[in-house]
């Protein structure tokens, strides 16, 4: 199990050695715009932990309160979803330039794509939810009936 553990940690810390030596060759030439590059990357861990990871504990916890059985994992993954692709979004939504230009993504419009996501997310969210409310049923039908038939 412990080399298990090793194995799999050493891809990882390869990829953070290579993202460090990426980040050190485009923060060495520019240095007084790094500084804003790193506070990105510093306050983005610090808004996850302090703002989105609460508030996707208090949601998850209203959710389950007030949702039918059914409607719960569904609703709670979309939620979920939501949150990370809003977070994900955030740069390209705050500015109209938030990530450096380059041809791709960052050429489209990013309020459209993150509404289609959203709407492709929301409606599994859907879709997921009636199956499981027609599975329920079902299986409430089936067990009505073969107590009846005993």
């Amino acid at each position: 199990m412990k080399t298990a553990r090793i194995l799999l940690a050493l891809p990882g810390l390869a990829a953070l050695a290579y993202g460090i030596v990426l980040f050190l060759d485009y923060a060495a030439p520019a240095w007084p715009d790094s500084v804003t590059t790193l506070v990105w990357i510093g306050g983005g861990p610090i808004v996850n932990d302090a703002v989105f990871a609460p508030l996707a504990g208090v949601v998850g916890l209203l959710l389950t309160r007030v949702l039918p059985r059914p409607w719960r994992a569904p609703v709670q993954i979309g939620a979920v979803l939501t949150a990370v692709l809003g977070f994900l979004a955030f740069p390209l939504l705050w500015r109209a330039y938030g990530v450096p230009p380059k041809p791709g993504l960052h050429d489209g419009n990013t309020w459209l794509g993150l509404l289609v996501t959203l709407a492709a997310v929301w409606s599994a969210v859907l879709v997921a939810s009636v199956v499981r409310i027609v599975r329920v049923r079902h299986r409430a039908a089936r067990k009505i009936r073969s107590r009846a038939r005993s």
